[in-house]
């Protein structure tokens, strides 16, 4: 079966870029810095990951003040972030889509990924955690991106990672294709999303 949208929103980590290790070591060092145990790469995955900073910090139970050391420490460890294997070939086919970036990172560590890996030029938008009140899985930021797209959140899909990604779709009424997690849709790479269109 195939699809036909009007637009294509993507999540950035866990979709485009492998960021887990470099925000994992960042939370890591600023718990350290504020004498909290640190955690795990499994603990991280399984009960943080595709969360807002601001979020996870108060899951964790740490001062939001780690929110700015955990920022500063990400850019620091931007060697650990990797491109996935064939997102810039893939977005080179999906040209005739309009298609934005909806992620919980916020808009400065975007930016720098984003030029990093120059590939501002294939999205026509991008809406981060600080352009809405509410993170993902709050379906805010999608809304706020098919408002900018001027599309109907039901003619458009979205890809995403983790729970809150599929939640904040579905929630907006999407359809939702899943990064090797359960959705509409569920691809391993992102140059399957090309079989579904």
């Amino acid at each position: 079966m195939k699809i036909k949208p009007e637009a294509i929103l993507f999540d950035l980590d866990g979709v485009l870029i492998d960021s887990i290790d470099a925000w994992l070591a960042s939370l890591n060092i600023a718990l350290d810095q504020f004498n909290h145990k640190m955690i795990t790469r499994e603990n991280f995955i399984e009960n943080y990951w595709g969360h807002d900073l601001h979020d996870t910090l108060n899951l964790i139970g740490i001062d939001q003040r780690a929110v700015a050391v955990c920022n500063i420490l990400y850019e620091q460890n931007l060697n650990e972030v990797k491109l996935y294997p064939n997102v810039k070939s893939t977005l080179d086919k999906l040209n005739g889509y309009k298609k934005c970036i909806i992620t919980n990172t916020p808009k400065d560590n975007t930016n720098i990924i984003l030029e990093k890996f120059e590939l501002n030029q294939y999205f026509d938008a991008v809406v981060t955690s600080d352009d809405v009140v509410c993170a993902k899985p709050n379906p805010e930021i999608v809304f706020k991106a098919c408002r900018i797209l001027n599309v109907k959140p039901r003619n458009v899909i979205m890809i995403g990672d983790t729970k809150s990604d599929i939640e904040a779709g579905k929630s907006a009424g999407c359809t939702v294709i899943g990064m090797n997690i359960k959705a509409d849709f569920t691809i391993k790479k992102i140059s399957e999303l090309i079989k579904i269109l």
